[in-house]
């Protein structure tokens, strides 16, 4: 088997037992991004000399005796909207193209206690606004599956790096459903976990209240020992979850879901919801049935305001997060404005893309004098109901199910001029983000057209162990094999 095709923990048993350098793993995926991303476009940063000179570090770290934990020289691509020291963060715009960190991550820490190997910056739609990744400032991100589709946005890069074997493994953030809509239409597994599971200290942040970084994978393994390797308590991020005993979770064989009951709520079952999505959903319940699970549909009323609570929310953070980037502090500054009112306005319209500039200004709208009450507050008020609404289910229901797209990946441009159905998108994936509860998407099937389809389970906060459970008794019986022929 191809070094680029295994999985990060094969590799990992080829680490441990010495039969495989990092120099050599890092060879192989050099010559797969250089002969992949000429069509794929994955990566923003991508520098071979860097990945092989940090290959032979941990070469000689591990030939000194230094301890081979999961991801020790594991290939990971990276979000680029997450901080690197010394490494270009554009958030895919012009705004930061010159931009370089000078600190990392909270999540890069925890890796680089790993030593893991980090391939470069992943594509993604301009500060994580967009669902199809057509929204960045270096091109769009390509479809592995159907080139002439979108890879799904905003964490179209890291989605497709791992859909086109150019990374093991990735990590994206999830706003809503920034992971788990890209992963769904790339035929990977994506997780958002517990809104605090992961810090967010070094993301650059689109809406606070909902950004969650989380891994892409090609199994339930990588995934699960990824999300061991990221999450934990942060002092640097105040909404971090203390909890003193982190708890570490494990890939367990399930024989079977017996006594897990699962809800389908019926308004992520839309009318507009394709029927081969549909069908291959319906299959993917009766797997859960096989296995021992009862299943019954069930109602949450106030995800049908979702979309609309959401985009309220999410535009007016995104307004006050990005007011920063002014062309004083960070990256781009036009030089020829005469005063400073005039500078800020150059820099800012020549900076951001149309996306951005069209959140900034409805989260200005909605947080200006005379229409935060109408709007924002509104907002909010009906984002306890959808909480509420969650924690009534999940007293009843271990997980919740159901599409995590509606759609298979649709072709580019398609959807650029009508941005209400693209918003449409995320429609079954933003309810999560609004609730802080976790989430998965899995590949459970192609549709005609060979396009995949992604089932997404949702647990109550903290309780990612339901999910792993589910999403590893459903991994064994779907035997997901199949891969894009790019």
């Amino acid at each position: 088997m191809k070094l680029t095709c295994m999985k990060a923990h094969e590799l990992h048993e080829l680490i441990k037992k010495k039969e495989i350098k990092i120099e050599d793993i890092a060879g192989a995926y050099i010559d797969r991004i250089e002969e992949a991303d000429k069509v794929i476009n994955a990566f923003i940063t991508f520098k071979p000399e860097e990945i092989v000179k940090n290959a032979k570090r941990i070469d000689r770290y591990i030939s000194e005796g230094g301890e081979i934990r999961h991801f020790t020289g594991i290939p990971i691509a990276v979000k680029d909207n997450i901080c690197i020291k010394d490494v270009r963060t554009t958030c895919a715009s012009k705004i930061l193209s010159d931009y370089y960190s000078i600190y990392d991550a909270t999540v890069i820490k925890k890796l680089n206690e790993h030593n893991f190997l980090f391939l470069g910056k992943a594509n993604m739609d301009e500060f994580a606004m967009g669902s199809s990744n057509e929204n960045s400032a270096f091109g769009p991100v390509r479809n592995p599956w159907n080139t002439e589709r979108v890879s799904g946005g905003s964490s179209g890069g890291p989605a497709a790096s791992v859909a086109s074997f150019e990374a093991a493994c990735s990590l994206g953030s999830d706003t809503g459903g920034s992971i788990r809509q890209p992963a769904s239409l790339c035929g990977v597994i994506g997780f958002k976990p517990t809104y605090g599971r992961v810090s967010r200290y070094g993301l650059a942040s689109f809406a606070a209240s909902l950004d969650q970084i989380g891994p892409f994978t090609r199994d339930m393994t990588d995934c699960i020992n990824l999300y061991n390797a990221i999450s934990g308590h942060d002092e640097f991020d105040s909404t971090s979850i203390d909890m003193k005993n982190k708890k570490d979770y494990g890939f367990k064989a399930v024989e079977n879901l017996k006594g897990m009951k699962a809800g389908v709520p019926k308004e992520l079952m839309i009318r507009d919801i394709d029927s081969e999505v549909k069908a291959s959903i319906l299959n993917t319940i009766k797997i859960l049935e096989r296995n021992g699970a009862s299943v019954e549909e069930t109602t949450l009323p106030s995800l049908e305001y979702a979309l609309s609570a959401y985009h309220i929310i999410a535009p007016s953070e995104a307004s006050s997060n990005l007011a920063k980037f002014d062309g004083i502090r960070y990256g781009l500054r036009d030089k020829d404005a005469q005063g400073l009112r005039e500078m800020y306005r150059k820099t800012r319209s020549a900076g951001f893309g149309p996306e951005v500039k069209r959140s900034i200004m409805i989260g200005t709208y909605f947080l200006s004098s005379g229409h935060y009450d109408a709007y924002y507050e509104k907002a909010q008020k009906v984002r306890t109901l959808i909480i509420n609404d969650f924690k009534k289910a999940f007293s009843k229901y271990d997980i919740l199910v159901g599409p995590s797209s509606p759609t298979t990946a649709f072709r580019f441009g398609e959807r650029m001029d009508d941005p209400l159905s693209m918003y449409l998108s995320d429609i079954c994936t933003i309810p999560v983000n609004l609730a802080g509860i976790p989430a998965i998407s899995i590949p459970c099937g192609l549709s005609d057209e060979q396009l995949p389809i992604g089932f997404q389970i949702m647990a109550d906060a903290l309780r990612e162990d339901n999910i792993f459970k589910a999403a590893c008794v459903l991994e064994g019986e779907i035997n997901w094999k199949i891969t894009p022929k790019i």
